[in-house]
Protein backbone atom coordinates (compact mmCIF):
# COMPACT_ATOMS: atom_id res chain seq x y z
CA UNK A 1 0.00 0.00 0.00
CA UNK A 2 1.36 3.40 -0.96
CA UNK A 3 2.14 5.73 1.90
CA UNK A 4 -0.34 8.54 2.43
CA UNK A 5 0.92 11.97 1.49
CA UNK A 6 0.24 14.99 3.63
CA UNK A 7 -1.24 17.87 1.64
CA UNK A 8 0.92 21.00 1.67
CA UNK A 9 0.04 23.43 4.43
CA UNK A 10 -1.69 26.54 3.18
CA UNK A 11 -0.27 29.97 3.93
CA UNK A 12 -2.19 32.33 6.19
CA UNK A 13 -3.44 35.42 4.39
CA UNK A 14 -4.32 39.07 4.99
CA UNK A 15 -6.11 41.90 3.22
CA UNK A 16 -4.75 45.44 3.35
CA UNK A 17 -7.02 48.12 1.86
CA UNK A 18 -5.62 51.58 1.17
CA UNK A 19 -2.17 50.83 -0.23
CA UNK A 20 -0.45 53.51 -2.27
CA UNK A 21 3.20 54.46 -2.51
CA UNK A 22 5.94 52.11 -1.34
CA UNK A 23 7.00 54.59 1.34
CA UNK A 24 3.56 54.66 2.92
CA UNK A 25 1.78 53.02 5.84
CA UNK A 26 -0.32 50.63 3.76
CA UNK A 27 2.73 49.25 1.98
CA UNK A 28 4.60 48.92 5.30
CA UNK A 29 1.73 46.85 6.74
CA UNK A 30 1.79 44.64 3.64
CA UNK A 31 5.52 44.02 4.06
CA UNK A 32 5.18 43.30 7.78
CA UNK A 33 2.60 40.57 7.31
CA UNK A 34 4.45 39.16 4.29
CA UNK A 35 7.49 38.73 6.55
CA UNK A 36 5.40 36.36 8.65
CA UNK A 37 4.74 34.16 5.61
CA UNK A 38 1.29 35.65 4.95
CA UNK A 39 -0.03 35.88 1.43
CA UNK A 40 -1.19 39.51 1.35
CA UNK A 41 -3.92 40.95 -0.86
CA UNK A 42 -2.76 44.47 -1.68
CA UNK A 43 -5.75 46.71 -2.41
CA UNK A 44 -5.79 50.31 -3.60
CA UNK A 45 -7.02 52.48 -6.44
CA UNK A 46 -3.82 52.79 -8.52
CA UNK A 47 -2.65 49.56 -10.13
CA UNK A 48 0.85 50.84 -10.90
CA UNK A 49 1.50 51.63 -7.23
CA UNK A 50 0.12 48.28 -6.14
CA UNK A 51 2.35 46.44 -8.60
CA UNK A 52 5.44 48.19 -7.23
CA UNK A 53 4.55 47.17 -3.68
CA UNK A 54 3.92 43.57 -4.77
CA UNK A 55 7.23 43.49 -6.66
CA UNK A 56 9.04 44.71 -3.55
CA UNK A 57 7.44 41.96 -1.46
CA UNK A 58 8.39 39.33 -4.04
CA UNK A 59 11.98 40.61 -4.14
CA UNK A 60 12.15 39.99 -0.40
CA UNK A 61 10.89 36.45 -0.74
CA UNK A 62 7.31 37.22 0.27
CA UNK A 63 3.93 36.56 -1.32
CA UNK A 64 1.48 39.29 -2.32
CA UNK A 65 -1.21 39.93 -4.88
CA UNK A 66 -2.47 43.25 -6.24
CA UNK A 67 -6.23 43.82 -6.46
CA UNK A 68 -7.24 47.23 -7.83
CA UNK A 69 -9.99 48.36 -5.48
CA UNK A 70 -11.93 51.55 -4.90
CA UNK A 71 -12.93 51.19 -1.25
CA UNK A 72 -15.97 53.42 -1.84
CA UNK A 73 -17.34 51.06 -4.50
CA UNK A 74 -19.41 48.19 -3.11
CA UNK A 75 -18.77 45.98 -6.14
CA UNK A 76 -15.00 46.48 -5.93
CA UNK A 77 -14.97 45.62 -2.23
CA UNK A 78 -17.06 42.50 -2.76
CA UNK A 79 -14.79 41.39 -5.60
CA UNK A 80 -11.73 41.82 -3.38
CA UNK A 81 -13.17 39.64 -0.62
CA UNK A 82 -14.50 37.03 -3.05
CA UNK A 83 -11.01 36.65 -4.47
CA UNK A 84 -9.35 36.54 -1.05
CA UNK A 85 -11.82 34.03 0.40
CA UNK A 86 -11.67 31.64 -2.55
CA UNK A 87 -11.92 28.18 -0.97
CA UNK A 88 -9.86 26.61 -3.76
CA UNK A 89 -6.93 28.98 -3.39
CA UNK A 90 -3.48 27.92 -2.19
CA UNK A 91 -3.82 30.10 0.91
CA UNK A 92 -6.07 30.03 3.95
CA UNK A 93 -9.01 32.39 4.27
CA UNK A 94 -7.74 35.76 5.53
CA UNK A 95 -7.36 36.09 9.27
CA UNK A 96 -6.74 39.84 9.26
CA UNK A 97 -8.22 42.81 7.38
CA UNK A 98 -6.69 46.28 7.60
CA UNK A 99 -8.55 49.39 6.44
CA UNK A 100 -6.05 52.15 5.78
CA UNK A 101 -7.77 54.21 3.07
CA UNK A 102 -8.04 57.95 3.57
CA UNK A 103 -7.35 61.38 2.15
CA UNK A 104 -6.49 64.70 3.75
CA UNK A 105 -5.93 68.33 2.82
CA UNK A 106 -6.11 71.68 4.58
CA UNK A 107 -9.36 73.42 3.55
CA UNK A 108 -10.91 76.36 5.45
CA UNK A 109 -14.40 75.45 6.58
CA UNK A 110 -16.12 78.21 4.58
CA UNK A 111 -14.42 76.98 1.41
CA UNK A 112 -15.31 73.28 1.59
CA UNK A 113 -17.67 72.42 -1.24
CA UNK A 114 -20.45 69.89 -0.70
CA UNK A 115 -18.75 67.63 -3.23
CA UNK A 116 -15.45 67.80 -1.33
CA UNK A 117 -17.13 67.13 2.00
CA UNK A 118 -18.87 64.07 0.63
CA UNK A 119 -15.75 62.80 -1.14
CA UNK A 120 -13.61 62.90 2.01
CA UNK A 121 -16.38 61.20 4.00
CA UNK A 122 -16.81 58.49 1.37
CA UNK A 123 -13.11 57.61 1.38
CA UNK A 124 -12.47 57.86 5.11
CA UNK A 125 -15.74 56.60 6.57
CA UNK A 126 -18.06 55.02 4.00
CA UNK A 127 -15.18 52.94 2.62
CA UNK A 128 -14.49 51.72 6.15
CA UNK A 129 -18.14 50.73 6.49
CA UNK A 130 -18.07 48.72 3.25
CA UNK A 131 -14.81 46.97 4.09
CA UNK A 132 -15.75 46.39 7.74
CA UNK A 133 -19.15 44.99 6.84
CA UNK A 134 -17.76 42.60 4.23
CA UNK A 135 -14.99 41.52 6.61
CA UNK A 136 -17.53 40.77 9.34
CA UNK A 137 -19.75 38.80 6.96
CA UNK A 138 -16.82 36.64 5.86
CA UNK A 139 -15.07 36.20 9.20
CA UNK A 140 -18.09 35.70 11.46
CA UNK A 141 -18.82 32.14 10.25
CA UNK A 142 -15.16 31.28 10.95
CA UNK A 143 -15.37 32.60 14.51
CA UNK A 144 -12.00 34.34 14.30
CA UNK A 145 -10.16 37.22 12.69
CA UNK A 146 -8.73 40.69 13.25
CA UNK A 147 -10.07 43.89 11.68
CA UNK A 148 -7.92 46.99 12.13
CA UNK A 149 -8.94 50.54 11.18
CA UNK A 150 -6.36 53.33 10.76
CA UNK A 151 -7.46 56.44 12.62
CA UNK A 152 -5.90 59.87 13.10
CA UNK A 153 -5.82 62.86 15.44
CA UNK A 154 -9.05 63.89 13.72
CA UNK A 155 -10.70 60.75 15.09
CA UNK A 156 -10.71 62.42 18.51
CA UNK A 157 -10.90 66.15 17.84
CA UNK A 158 -11.60 68.49 14.96
CA UNK A 159 -8.82 70.92 14.09
CA UNK A 160 -9.27 74.25 12.33
CA UNK A 161 -9.36 73.83 8.54
CA UNK A 162 -9.86 70.06 8.76
CA UNK A 163 -13.59 69.62 9.51
CA UNK A 164 -14.09 67.43 6.42
CA UNK A 165 -11.29 65.10 7.54
CA UNK A 166 -12.33 64.97 11.20
CA UNK A 167 -15.92 64.06 10.33
CA UNK A 168 -14.75 61.08 8.28
CA UNK A 169 -12.27 59.86 10.89
CA UNK A 170 -14.64 60.32 13.83
CA UNK A 171 -17.27 58.32 11.96
CA UNK A 172 -14.76 55.55 11.26
CA UNK A 173 -13.94 55.40 14.96
CA UNK A 174 -17.61 54.88 15.80
CA UNK A 175 -17.82 52.08 13.23
CA UNK A 176 -14.88 50.34 14.92
CA UNK A 177 -16.43 50.70 18.39
CA UNK A 178 -19.83 49.43 17.31
CA UNK A 179 -18.32 46.49 15.43
CA UNK A 180 -16.11 45.61 18.38
CA UNK A 181 -19.03 45.49 20.80
CA UNK A 182 -21.17 43.50 18.39
CA UNK A 183 -18.61 41.01 17.11
CA UNK A 184 -16.03 40.73 19.89
CA UNK A 185 -18.07 38.11 21.78
CA UNK A 186 -18.23 36.09 18.53
CA UNK A 187 -14.44 35.96 18.23
CA UNK A 188 -13.66 38.92 15.96
CA UNK A 189 -11.02 41.34 17.22
CA UNK A 190 -11.85 44.86 15.97
CA UNK A 191 -9.25 47.53 16.72
CA UNK A 192 -8.83 51.23 15.94
CA UNK A 193 -5.37 52.82 15.87
CA UNK A 194 -5.17 56.60 16.35
CA UNK A 195 -2.17 57.92 14.41
CA UNK A 196 -1.61 61.09 16.42
CA UNK A 197 1.12 62.89 14.52
CA UNK A 198 2.81 63.20 11.17
CA UNK A 199 3.88 60.02 9.38
CA UNK A 200 7.40 59.94 7.96
CA UNK A 201 6.35 58.79 4.52
CA UNK A 202 6.40 59.92 0.92
CA UNK A 203 3.25 62.06 1.19
CA UNK A 204 4.51 64.28 4.02
CA UNK A 205 8.07 64.39 2.71
CA UNK A 206 6.85 65.66 -0.64
CA UNK A 207 4.33 68.13 0.78
CA UNK A 208 6.27 69.57 3.74
CA UNK A 209 10.00 68.75 3.47
CA UNK A 210 11.05 71.61 5.77
CA UNK A 211 8.65 70.39 8.46
CA UNK A 212 10.01 66.84 8.16
CA UNK A 213 13.60 68.07 8.51
CA UNK A 214 12.73 70.29 11.46
CA UNK A 215 11.25 67.38 13.42
CA UNK A 216 14.64 65.63 13.47
CA UNK A 217 15.37 62.02 14.40
CA UNK A 218 12.26 60.04 15.36
CA UNK A 219 10.22 63.23 15.38
CA UNK A 220 7.64 61.68 13.06
CA UNK A 221 5.86 58.35 13.16
CA UNK A 222 7.90 55.67 11.40
CA UNK A 223 5.81 53.58 9.00
CA UNK A 224 7.53 50.33 9.91
CA UNK A 225 7.05 50.99 13.62
CA UNK A 226 3.31 51.52 13.05
CA UNK A 227 3.14 48.34 10.98
CA UNK A 228 4.84 46.46 13.81
CA UNK A 229 2.06 47.61 16.13
CA UNK A 230 -0.56 46.31 13.70
CA UNK A 231 1.15 42.93 13.68
CA UNK A 232 1.24 42.83 17.48
CA UNK A 233 -2.46 43.71 17.69
CA UNK A 234 -3.21 40.74 15.46
CA UNK A 235 -1.11 38.54 17.76
CA UNK A 236 -2.89 39.54 20.98
CA UNK A 237 -4.54 36.74 22.98
CA UNK A 238 -8.29 37.17 23.24
CA UNK A 239 -8.04 37.45 27.03
CA UNK A 240 -6.40 40.89 26.55
CA UNK A 241 -7.54 42.56 23.33
CA UNK A 242 -6.92 46.19 22.41
CA UNK A 243 -9.93 48.05 21.01
CA UNK A 244 -8.20 51.40 20.63
CA UNK A 245 -4.56 52.41 20.72
CA UNK A 246 -2.92 55.77 20.09
CA UNK A 247 0.53 56.16 18.58
CA UNK A 248 2.67 59.29 18.41
CA UNK A 249 6.38 60.18 18.25
CA UNK A 250 8.00 61.02 21.56
CA UNK A 251 8.33 64.69 20.54
CA UNK A 252 4.63 65.12 19.77
CA UNK A 253 2.65 67.39 22.11
CA UNK A 254 -0.82 66.21 23.04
Amino acid sequence: MAAETTPPQKKPSAIVVGVGVELGLGAAVVRRFARENFHVFVAGRTREKLDRVVAGVAAGGGSAEAVATDATNEGDVRNLFTKAFDADAAHEAPSVVVFNAGANARIPFAEITPAQFEAYWRIGCFGGFLVGQEAARRLLPLGRGTIIFTGATGSLRGSANFAHFAVAKAGLRMISQSMSREYGPAGLHVAHVVIDGGINGEWLRGLMPDFVNARGDDGLLDIDAIAETYWRIHQQPRSAWTQEMDLRPYKERF
